[in-house]
């Protein structure tokens, strides 16, 4: 891939209510919110419950997203544990000639930098023609990557290991690669990142403020006035409030109520929550303009 560069959406999933994954709507979403500002999404990702996800309907889904006009502005996730199920979905994706990819270290287990190295450096020797931004989140996976790791990995593996996605946070402002993409987990650090020679931002959120984003990040290439940098910031901070995927769905239902149907454990904002984050949102004068629900 080329420098993976400016507003990507960490994707939703979309589910049936019997809880099956609905893969026409879930390409539906991602396509639409390409249409309505992102540069590209990450399908599979945290946001769209990946690890909850079988592994057979990944593939399913990958073999239809194969067929989207938008084929190559995607960045996949693979939301896996087991080294060996993670190199056989990349296997399945590279023959459908997906070769960019968002994967995290593994969850649960306690580990160091070493070991990181090693389970990358598998993943890359049974895959090298993958392209791979890795994961930084120590919240979901135990793990977080130091800039050491980082400019390691990147000395091994400088055709495979092309940029990171920092939801740690502990990154963006110290790592300095060339020729490689950083890329922070919040609207809020989008800017700032800019202003630091980050490459855009992967963020949940993303989902609904395309628009806003897209605008921000404009402004600062054509070096334009910021005017939508206040509200983008205001609105991801409301979102924080609450779980980000319980509030986006939440808030997505009233669009469409297919967005109702989440995989266990997750849930939905309860009525008073919900009511809250609308409350909060309409006080900002925040619309999800014309974006419509897949």
């Amino acid at each position: 891939m080329s420098k993976i560069k400016g507003i990507y959406a960490a994707s939703m999933t979309l589910f049936n209510k019997d809880l099956s994954l609905n893969i026409e709507k879930t390409i539906g979403h991602a396509e639409k919110i390409i249409d309505q500002g992102c540069h590209g999404v990450a399908i599979f990702g945290s946001t769209g419950q990946s690890q909850l996800i079988s592994v057979g309907e990944k593939i399913g889904l990958l073999n239809e997203l194969s067929k989207s006009r938008y084929r190559e502005k995607f960045l996949i996730g693979t939301g896996l544990n087991s080294l060996s199920e993670t190199i056989n979905l990349m296997k399945v994706a590279t023959s459908l000639k997906f070769n960019d990819f968002l994967i995290m270290p593994p969850a649960y287990y306690k580990y160091g930098d070493k070991e990181v190295i090693e389970f990358y450096s598998r993943v890359i020797q049974a895959v090298p023609n993958s392209k791979i931004v890795l994961y930084n989140f120590e919240k979901l996976c135990g793990y977080k990557f130091s800039v050491e790791c980082v400019k390691e990995l990147v000395k091994k593996y400088p055709e495979q290991i092309v940029g990171v996605k920092d939801s740690s946070y502990n990154l963006y402002e110290h790592l300095k690669i060339n020729n490689f993409s950083v890329l922070p987990g919040s609207e809020s650090k989008l800017l700032k990142g800019l202003e630091l020679g980050c490459s855009g931002i992967i963020t949940a959120t993303c989902n609904v403020t395309s628009h806003l984003s897209r605008k921000v990040y404009d402004d600062f290439i054509e070096n334009r006035e910021q005017t939508a940098n206040e509200m983008l910031c205001n609105v991801r901070s409301t979102f924080e409030k609450f779980n980000l995927i319980s509030g986006l769905h939440s808030f997505m239902s009233d669009e469409n109520e297919i967005y109702k149907n989440v995989l266990p454990p997750i849930s939905l904002l309860d009525e008073k929550n919900k009511k809250q984050l609308i409350e909060d949102l309409n006080k900002l004068n925040f619309k999800l303009g014309p974006l419509k629900a897949a």
